[in-house]
């Protein structure tokens, strides 16, 4: 094929950079054979200006730098260096990706704290070991990895979506695909506006969460990526985006101790601190529950483990005891030390996770629902947007206002949340009240 094939073509844009080299060319492919063949700096792009036969190799893309507008210029960007995610196993993924699947920042190719690498910019000059990028100069199977900058930590694997299929890892968190459509077939409404449907999701107060364009996301921790449709009638709707083949890495089996509030740990501790034993997580008895294994496949709900798929404060279970729903479990810190028991005898005891209706006005309703009863998602109550209120956590410190999930914490009628639909500031959600009998 054309070499210019290779590159994503933008005319009238000029873009500043550090690192570039000039040369005398007569069209724009020998200005691309220049870039392929540059030796000072790793060639993301090239400009090529029509009138002085001008051609600029450089070293950034226009997603690397500032751009501004030159009638003449015609940018050339190398699409490999555009691409956010991984083509099969990720050796020739070049994207900007620099944290391991755990969050921890990588470690720079060209240094040599905390760890000393086998892989160089020196030993390996096609490798694309630039920054601390992700990449995969070894092949593995695994995919892209990076040395870490935690020095109990050697090297981990990156969390980079696959390009093929459109699919999504876990609950599709890190999904960065381009489907636009609905399960039903609804196109999605651009998350940049308000039109027909008013919403707080907007790509200025969520910058980190890629809301990009109409693409379907999930910014709040659904089951999976969603929109707002284009459809007066259907505010939002889930989109059927399938799993990825590939599961997402783990390094060895996870951590085998408490650190911070153990959402990573994959020990096999399976009783609580009171010494009740654990729940079996895909069971639904004594306790019905929402966390099913086979929904939440990153969570690690393996067996009857104690675990902390929720951001609570540490690994806990449901119990095998019917009149105690869920606790904390005792897991040994990472330091060395036994976790400490104290100040835990005054956690509630209502569950923080998904229930199916709620007692009384609800006050002790503590599931995950987040939808009104019209169908909008709630507002989360430590934001203020896009309503300012009181009902903060630190106001209400035994309401359990965590995340955006129905609560109700001022003796309300029933559960209730702020929207995130700015010309409602708030709605009952879409709860039952129990049916007592059944419910003992």
């Amino acid at each position: 094929g054309d070499i210019l094939d290779d590159y994503l073509r933008t005319d009238g844009v000029w873009i500043l950079t550090r690192n570039k080299q000039f040369y005398k060319t007569n069209n724009e492919k020998e200005c691309a054979e220049k870039c392929e063949a540059e030796r000072n700096f790793n060639c993301r792009a090239f400009l090529f200006t029509r009138k002085k036969l001008q051609c600029l190799t450089l070293a950034e893309n226009a997603k690397m730098t500032v751009t501004f507008s030159s009638t003449d210029a015609v940018l050339y960007e190398k699409k490999i260096y555009l691409l956010q995610c991984r083509r099969g196993i990720g050796k020739d993924y070049r994207g900007m990706e620099a944290k391991t699947w755990r969050g921890i920042p990588c470690q720079k190719w060209a240094e040599k704290t905390p760890h000393n690498p086998n892989y160089t910019p020196e030993k390996h000059p096609n490798a694309g070991l630039d920054e601390n990028y992700c990449r995969n100069p070894d092949g593995d199977e695994s995919g892209p990895w990076c040395y870490t900058t935690d020095p109990a930590t050697r090297f981990d694997y990156c969390n980079i979506p696959e390009c093929e299929g459109q699919c999504m890892q876990c609950n599709g968190e890190d999904y960065h695909g381009e489907v636009s459509r609905t399960q039903s077939g609804l196109e999605c409404q651009h998350w940049d506006t308000q039109e027909p449907h008013m919403h707080g999701f907007t790509p200025k107060h969520f910058p980190e969460k890629d809301l990009k364009m109409n693409y379907c996301r999930n910014p709040d921790g659904e089951l999976r990526p969603w929109c707002f449709t284009t459809s007066p009638t259907k505010r939002w709707e889930y989109c059927n985006i399938p799993r990825c083949t590939m599961h997402p890495p783990v390094s060895g089996l996870g951590s085998q101790c408490l650190s911070g509030k153990g959402e990573d740990y994959r020990g096999r501790i399976a009783i609580t601190k009171s010494g009740n034993a654990c729940q079996h997580w895909n069971t639904q008895f004594p306790h019905r529950h929402g966390w099913i294994p086979d929904r939440y496949p990153c969570k690690g709900l393996e067996e009857n483990y104690c675990r902390n798929p929720d951001g609570e404060k540490r690994p806990w279970c449901y119990t095998i005891n019917s009149s105690v729903r869920w606790e904390y479990c005792a897991i040994p810190h990472c330091d060395g030390t036994e976790q400490g028991i104290a100040g835990m005898s005054n956690v509630p005891m209502e569950a923080p996770l998904p229930e199916e209706c709620y007692r009384g006005k609800g006050q002790s309703y503590r599931g995950t629902t987040s939808i009104t009863a019209s169908g909008k998602k709630c507002q989360a109550w430590n934001s203020m947007f896009p309503h300012r209120h009181e009902k903060t956590p630190d106001r209400f410190p035994n309401a359990d206002l965590r995340d955006n999930y129905c609560r109700n914490p001022d003796g309300d009628n029933s559960p209730w949340c702020f929207t995130t639909d700015p010309s409602v500031t708030w709605e009952y959600c879409n709860l039952k009240r129990c049916d007592d009998h059944t419910q003992e």
